[in-house]
């Protein structure tokens, strides 16, 4: 499934879907992916198991992702040309959909609940995991740098140099934890890709959210905040550090890093979804 095709249109966007056996009443999921990636992040597990458990799931390939039109411009990317990915895709689905975002894709999503506070395209509900914090980029940049310079090191040069600096080690060490199979490791560097440059200086304070009361930041439809316990990138106090921007808790998963999708236990992050739907009538 890809968007339309017209040169005088945006760039056209995979999208994986996967549907379930029985048409029910449940809204469908939209997952983000986060940076490096695309949307084979989510193909791995999720988007079958929650067909199977009954929601229409889908994932999309921002542009200059997977096989998404726009890699020759990716690195001048911003984040709100991301955004707009989100909202073409959200917007052909049949109902909104609950938008779930990782990582960076968790910061797509909330600009997305920024922009679509009410009306028809209003999300019904948001699950950010570890995702890049409401106020950006530069407090948790500095934390990485004194606390892990070895792996901020590596990001920087993978950042601005290109993925043909990076290692499999260098991954495990930004986003598995050490429960992952290292042939699992291995398939998924070969799946990396490179990232907009551009989209790093947004997130360092050029494209954030607007500072909203917690009050105001609720209002915007429920939001589940989940993160890891081991997780090099989104260190668990940036990730209640989010929650608490809307008025929630956030719920650590432990013996997981930042690859919650992909890592052994992934299930059970999936299941912690599933309860947070029923328990809203999703």
């Amino acid at each position: 499934m890809t968007t339309p095709t017209d040169p005088n249109q945006p760039p056209r966007l995979e999208i994986v879907h996967r549907q379930p056996q029985r048409p029910g009443d449940r809204p469908p999921l939209l997952f983000v992916h986060g940076s490096f990636s695309g949307a084979w992040l989510w193909t791995e597990h999720f988007l079958d198991y929650f067909a199977q458990a009954g929601y229409p799931a889908y994932a999309l390939s921002l542009r200059g992702h997977g096989a998404s039109e726009g890699r020759r411009r990716l690195a001048w990317t911003r984040l709100g040309e991301f955004v707009n990915d989100l909202e073409r895709v959200a917007g052909q689905l049949a109902r909104p959909a609950v938008l779930v975002g990782h990582s960076m894709g968790g910061m797509v999503v909330q600009k997305y609940l920024e922009h679509h506070q009410q009306g028809p395209r209003r999300a019904p509900g948001a699950v950010l995991m570890s995702s890049v914090p409401p106020d950006g980029l530069g407090a948790l940049s500095s934390y990485i740098a004194l606390t892990n310079p070895l792996l901020f090191w590596e990001l920087n040069l993978i950042q601005w140099g290109g993925t043909h600096f990076a290692t499999p080690q260098g991954l495990r060490r930004a986003i598995f934890s050490r429960r992952t199979p290292e042939a699992q490791v291995r398939r998924h560097f070969k799946q990396m890709q490179a990232e907009s440059q551009r989209v790093v200086l947004d997130l360092l304070g050029a494209a954030l959210p607007r500072r909203l009361s917690p009050q105001r930041m609720q209002a915007r439809g429920p939001v589940l905040v989940l993160g890891a316990a081991q997780d090099a990138l989104v260190p668990p106090p940036f990730v209640e550090a989010t929650a608490r921007a809307f008025a929630t808790r956030a719920e650590i998963f432990p013996d997981m890093a930042h690859a919650m999708m992909l890592e052994p236990g992934w299930q059970g992050v999936a299941d912690r979804i599933l309860r947070w739907l029923e328990e809203r009538g999703l």
